[in-house]
């Protein structure tokens, strides 16, 4: 393959890598529906919270496992089986809507949805960090800018679509609001089918002459011993406290905001025009904040190319402690959505920086495994920022966001903390 060749094919892959990225990231768009589940089928938020929690959960464990397996049956196969599972986990999704069954969500929506998040994910990042060997963090900032902008396209692209089509209002009955649900669980599981499946089939391995030169450490130790290494494990908290306190809000950051609009201006919530105008209001504030995740990965990724990966974490999660305090004491929605935009803007830095991190200091030998082995931070973290949210909404309803906020303030000030056991420093190549 000739140089112009080889640019040409490695944008492909990028382009490619970046659209399924896009519809894999509507999944942090699932405040949007939040409200509305829990309303039509009588569920507490904390239950309704679990299908986002496990589908992040399974996407950390899918990551870990596809990680291995990359390698071995490639890119092209793994991103088709991963945009397969996250269609289906959406169809089967509605089916269990249709059952009314929360049980059958979890395993739908949560389970099979959230191992295609994980082979979907993983696959694009570790492929196009292979074809960008001289910029690293700039290459895998723009894949995963991708995911981040998922919500932009649920949150006023395919849902809204969807749901004016099906005619959804708030002031239907229960069981109309069901059916339409369901519907739009189907039909946006058939999109998602369309789109990853073909662009799984641009996504390659460049070829084996363009492989990095190995750090000498790589060699030298084995991809277990690297697991349960002291290093390896440090940066896992440090990723995990950055996705705990992002990903916390990210579930309830409309149902939060519509509390502070309704509180802040005295609204009556019992109207149904109030209520839809809030959910408006709740579903322009995913759009922006996806927006700030999205441009945040392939910031702070490029970023990170000039100031080093622990110096960017240690911005990201020192500046974030001021937001979160901030946040805790603001009744100004305004400001609130002004702060939560830049927690955003740093909780997809950090997805934009760990993968230049963990191939800086570990080398692409088992790199793809490392990638998804770090992965399962998100995995665990995507269980507890929820829950904890969705456990303050059900037991302090008054207090939920003031406890939210300052819970994520003390989870990224230990983050930063740990952050500065590691040296800002990365492995050369022998030669």
């Amino acid at each position: 393959m000739n140089t112009r060749s080889f640019r040409s094919q490695r944008w492909i892959v990028t382009i490619a890598g970046t659209f399924l990225q896009l519809c894999l990231g509507t999944a942090y768009a699932w405040s949007f529906f939040q409200l509305p589940l829990a309303t039509a089928f009588g569920w507490s938020q904390s239950m309704t919270a679990w299908a986002f929690s496990l589908a992040i959960c399974f996407l950390g464990i899918s990551a870990a496992i596809s990680g291995q397996l990359l390698p071995k049956i490639g890119p092209q196969k793994l991103a088709i089986v991963g945009g397969l599972l996250f269609g289906l986990g959406y169809i089967t999704a509605s089916m269990a809507l249709q059952a009314q069954s929360a049980i059958l969500l979890f395993l739908t929506y949560g389970l099979i949805g959230g191992c295609g998040l994980g082979a979907g994910y993983v696959t694009p990042v570790a492929t196009v960090a292979k074809w960008f060997p001289e910029k690293k963090g700039f290459a895998t900032g723009l894949v995963v800018m991708g995911f981040g902008l998922g919500a932009l396209a649920m949150s006023k692209l395919f849902a809204p679509m969807l749901l004016h089509y099906f005619e959804y209002s708030p002031s239907l009955d229960l069981v109309a609001q069901q059916a339409i649900l369901v519907k739009v669980f189907r039909w946006l599981g058939i999109l998602f089918l369309c789109i990853t499946i073909p662009v799984g089939f641009l996504i390659t391995n460049p070829p084996s002459v363009t492989k990095d030169k190995e750090p000498p450490n790589t060699k030298q130790s084995s991809s277990l011993g690297t697991l349960f290494s002291r290093k390896f494990f440090l940066i896992w908290i440090i990723f995990f406290c950055n996705i705990t306190a992002g990903i916390a809000i990210i579930g309830f950051q409309s149902p939060l905001f519509q509390d502070l609009w309704a509180t802040s201006f005295t609204l009556d919530i019992t109207q149904p025009a109030t209520i839809a105008k809030l959910a408006s209001y709740g579903a322009t504030l995913i759009a922006v904040t996806s927006i700030f995740n999205g441009i945040g990965r392939f910031f702070w990724g490029s970023m990170s190319d000039k100031i080093g990966r622990v110096q960017t974490f240690r911005w990201m999660l020192g500046t974030q402690i001021v937001c979160f305090i901030l946040l805790a004491y603001t009744n100004n929605p305004w400001l609130f959505a002004v702060l939560l935009c830049y927690i955003l803007l740093c909780y997809g830095g950090g997805f934009g920086t760990i993968p230049a991190f963990i191939h800086d200091l570990f080398g692409s030998e088992n790199y793809a495994m490392l990638y998804g082995a770090i992965l399962t931070a998100w995995s665990v973290a995507g269980i507890i920022g929820p829950q904890m949210v969705a456990l303050f909404k059900d037991t302090f309803p008054e207090k939920a966001a003031y406890l939210t906020f300052i819970s994520g303030a003390c989870i990224v000030g230990t983050g930063l903390l740990l952050s500065l056991l590691i040296k800002n420093q990365s492995y050369r190549p022998q030669g």
